[in-house]
């Protein structure tokens, strides 16, 4: 089955998490793009929600949708987020920001009462990290941080290398302004010192490693969708 398909149906899926009325964090990427055209139909229907999208293409593709948009600097909690996944473990552990909206992405899912992860059974992994995991840093400072970077890599047992995230001839730039890292780890043992020592580099803004977040999970295979949570 194609993997377009299988991200359609564990949107689909996770249609059953919202209910009219809601709060509804808005994910970035392909398999969270189905969940808001999804959500579209039901608002043309007449379904009523009041959303918050994790970056400006989710927020433009909810426009034209004409799904009602608002901001966390508008309301301080949402019901439920739903979004995509680059990886996730057994823990519901995630690596996110392979599309470059990982720290939005991160506020939002911490700013709501339920993050639901849709993805197909390939994002599914024994251990995090076969994934380059994404680390948003400040422009100001960039060879200090991917020094810092590179030490935390070397402490932590990492296999692989650190790359600035390009975009065509420049490097990839964030919603935020920020540039993305991203790390090559091979397998992440122990996610929360990763986090942690990451987070104490004071060029880093975020990390794509979403620990203790997410609180269900729909994954789609040929057989059908899988729960996780």
């Amino acid at each position: 089955m194609l993997s377009d398909e299988l991200k359609k149906q564990a949107a689909l899926a996770a249609m059953s998490e919202v209910k009219s009325g809601m709060r509804i964090g808005l994910g970035t990427g392909s398999t969270a793009k189905h969940f808001v055209d999804y959500l579209g139909a039901e608002v043309a229907k007449g379904f009523e929600c009041l959303c918050v999208p994790t970056s400006i293409a989710t927020m433009q593709q909810a426009q034209a949708l004409n799904i009602p948009l608002t901001t966390l600097d508008e309301i301080d909690r949402l019901d439920v987020t739903v979004d995509g996944a680059d990886e996730i473990d057994e823990q519901m552990q995630l690596i996110k920001g392979g599309g470059g909206a990982l720290l939005r992405e991160k506020i939002v899912a911490a700013a709501s009462d339920k993050m639901v992860v849709i993805a197909d059974t390939s994002k599914l992994v024994e251990t995090l990290g076969k994934f380059a995991l994404p680390i948003e840093v400040n422009k100001f400072g960039l060879g200090a941080t991917q020094n810092a970077v590179s030490d935390v890599m070397q402490q932590t047992g990492a296999e692989g290398g650190l790359v600035l995230r390009q975009s065509g001839d420049k490097p990839f730039e964030t919603d935020g302004g920020h540039f993305i890292l991203d790390a090559s780890f091979g397998r992440i043992s122990n996610a929360q010192t990763v986090s942690e020592k990451l987070l104490n580099v004071p060029g880093v803004v975020q990390h794509g490693l979403f620990l203790g977040l997410c609180a269900k999970a729909y994954l789609a295979d040929a057989t059908g969708v899988k729960q996780l949570g």
